[in-house]
């Protein structure tokens, strides 16, 4: 997905309404990109943080369903998150090319 005069289609991490994906044109440095680099960041922590309590909560054999059916939910809307990210990011680097996948850093 790129647009020659704008530059690049981004899906952000966040829909739009009825869960409808948004994407933002531009070349990825104003104001919204940086809002979504932001938003992908606390969400990749969350998950983080998420990962670490449940493992806790399954070596905890006092663990309620209620609670693992709870910490299932929040791992189904993490992964969901992570999941957006991941085909923003594989997408853009996708629509880069070959060339600029090689250039030094």
């Amino acid at each position: 997905m790129n647009d020659h005069t704008t530059g690049t289609a981004r899906l952000l991490p966040w829909t739009g309404s009825g869960g409808k994906p948004c994407y933002l044109i531009g070349d990825g440095k104003g104001y919204i990109s940086k809002v979504a680099d932001r938003i992908e960041s606390v969400q990749l922590g969350m998950a983080a943080e998420l990962l670490g309590h449940v493992a806790e909560l399954l070596s905890d054999r006092r663990a309620t369903s209620d609670q693992l059916r709870y910490a299932v939910a929040r791992m189904a809307e993490s992964l969901r998150d992570v999941h957006r990210i991941a085909e923003s990011r594989g997408a853009r680097l996708s629509a880069e090319g070959p060339a600029e996948e090689a250039a030094p850093a």
